[in-house]
């Protein structure tokens, strides 16, 4: 018997997207677990000031410029860092303006921003689509009552869901964040909080473990015992059941973990921290996969053909997942890279695996 399965991961983003930060902006508070400014490199942990939004803008203008005089391009514009659609005054609208000045031009593609779930109100949302914004990524963080409070995020899960119909209502594509290990935020929380922002439609998502910067309120509650991060092990089975489930519901996983930073990273006290983090739990979910679709044969494998671009993460990080594979009874000697849009896993000893896939060198060695 053979089974062949696509891997349900949606196509990559394709544009380039150039990232505007605007730490703490708009926000009205600051969450117990926030560190915008360790993450962006910013001087400051102050709310950005209207002068100062008009200095970036004037900064982000002249960049823009730049990169239209030089021919690079085209960029998908991203406003990220604070609560872009709580910006005081008419800054969002004076932000989303001059990008879309820039997509006339041919140098923006398209404009996304992100937001708190309380912020997004109908008629803002509508204004800024009406100026050219494109996309809304949500700080969801999660749909647990008692989480959200304890995390000081100031609304209830109604709210968040509400806002998520909103973002999709006003014609925009809808992101949505979430943070598993918040305080009292448990895996089964997590596997909820995945399926019902899978429900809500959203086209990307992205995933943010939960780490203890300094300097936080976390901080001070992890030092008084009051909080346990999750341990890493812990955090890679919850993500990587969460990025199947996202990616069998069409949503596409555009970060896991914070990006590095060398201010944050150095102002990390405790939490699930591993340079390889986003690629081991995408490992762990690929192997996942595999083992739903072995399943269905009813006995145990005896090969595997895996599609060339899967091959260099299949084994997992240091070839972790291979005692995994072989409980099923798959090994190096049995599973081969192919020429093939999509996996089959066979069941008779004497099947012939498709035509082998060129892989480089490099990547084949890392692999095996």
């Amino acid at each position: 018997m053979r089974v062949r399965f696509a891997h349900p991961e949606p196509a990559p983003e394709k544009s380039r997207i150039w990232p505007v930060f605007l730490p703490y902006a708009g926000c009205a508070g600051r969450c117990v677990y926030c560190a915008q400014h360790l993450q962006t490199g910013a001087a400051s942990a102050s709310p950005a000031s209207p002068a100062s939004l008009d200095t970036a803008r004037r900064d982000l203008d002249a960049a823009l410029g730049g990169a239209l005089a030089a021919g690079r391009g085209p960029y998908e514009l991203g406003f990220y860092g604070g609560t872009f659609t709580a910006l005081p005054g008419d800054h969002a609208e004076r932000f989303t303006a001059l990008a879309q000045t820039y997509r006339e031009r041919g140098l923006v593609t398209r404009v996304r921003c992100s937001t708190r779930p309380d912020a997004a109100h109908a008629g803002r949302l509508a204004v800024l689509r009406g100026l050219g914004l494109d996309m809304v990524e949500l700080g969801v963080q999660t749909f647990e009552a008692g989480v959200l409070a304890r995390s000081g995020r100031g609304y209830a899960p109604e709210a968040a869901q509400a806002a998520c119909l909103r973002v999709r209502e006003a014609g925009l594509a809808l992101g949505v964040q979430l943070l598993p290990g918040l305080p009292g935020h448990t895996p089964e929380m997590f596997a909820r909080d995945v399926a019902k922002a899978a429900a809500l439609g959203p086209e990307a998502a992205r995933i943010y473990p939960c780490v203890v910067a300094s300097g936080t309120r976390l901080a001070a509650m992890w030092r008084a015992g009051e909080y346990t991060p999750w341990d890493v092990e812990a955090t890679i089975a919850a993500v990587a059941q969460g990025l199947l489930e996202l990616w069998r519901a069409g949503v596409r996983v555009i970060r896991v973990g914070l990006a590095p930073q060398p201010e944050l990273d150095a102002a990390v006290l405790a939490g699930p921290v591993h340079p390889a983090l986003g690629s081991r739990a995408r490992g762990r979910a690929l192997f996942l996969l595999v083992r739903d679709q072995a399943r269905r044969l009813g006995r145990g494998p005896k090969g595997m053909a895996v599609p060339g671009r899967y091959f260099g993460e299949l084994w997992g990080h240091g070839r972790e997942l291979a005692a995994a594979y072989a409980d099923l009874g798959l090994t190096r000697d049995s599973v081969h890279p192919a020429d093939l849009a999509d996996f089959e896993i066979w069941t008779a000893q004497d099947d012939t695996p498709p035509a082998a896939a060129s892989i480089p060198a490099d990547l084949l060695a890392s692999a095996l």
